[in-house]
């Protein structure tokens, strides 16, 4: 099978359904941006301190199926998609409470890339926003699994915590937004 297929040459791609939509649709400006995301987690994964990589895999996987969800047409696709469920969310609430045990408490904002860790962290929260951004303007329009948003949305609060659960690891602190 050849990984180029040249159908779209002339800016337009195909979605679960049959439809063809324009590569500047919302719908897939949004599962664009939650692959970006998908990659960043990727290069997470490279990080020592994370213990438990295995989070980062789920992460990944439901990441993939929310691609999966926002990459098919709501009316038309007959395709069985994997669920989104509040568990997925439940896991990443509990990660943030175990990883805030051991943090100071947070009094100031605070600026990313104490570490290149760190800001490895801060970039994927930020495209999480982008994404999460992305996805509820897509909900204006069309139907989208209000888990989605909810996922997107205690993703980034992980991320956001995770980069400084990294920096105290590191042996580092906070870089203080100095007002």
């Amino acid at each position: 099978m050849k990984i180029y297929t040249k159908k779209g040459d002339r800016g337009e791609t195909s979605i679960i359904g049959g439809v063809k939509l324009k590569k500047s649709d919302l719908r897939i400006n949004a599962y664009g941006t939650v692959d970006e995301l998908n990659s960043w987690i990727g290069v997470l994964k490279n990080i020592k301190e994370i213990e438990n990589e295995n989070i980062l895999y789920q992460i990944q996987n439901t990441l993939f199926t929310i691609g999966s969800h926002l990459a098919s047409h709501p009316e038309k696709s007959k395709m069985k998609l994997p669920e989104i469920k509040l568990e997925h969310t439940l896991l990443l609430e509990n990660e943030i409470d175990r990883m805030e045990l051991c943090l100071p408490q947070l009094t100031n904002f605070i600026l990313p890339g104490s570490s290149i860790d760190n800001g490895f962290c801060n970039i994927a929260r930020s495209v999480c926003r982008r994404a999460e951004r992305c996805v509820v303007e897509l909900s204006l329009c069309s139907t989208v699994n209000e888990q989605i948003i909810i996922y997107l949305n205690r993703l980034s609060d992980y991320l956001f915590v995770l980069s400084r659960y990294i920096t105290l690891k590191q042996g580092d602190k906070d870089v203080l937004w100095n007002s």
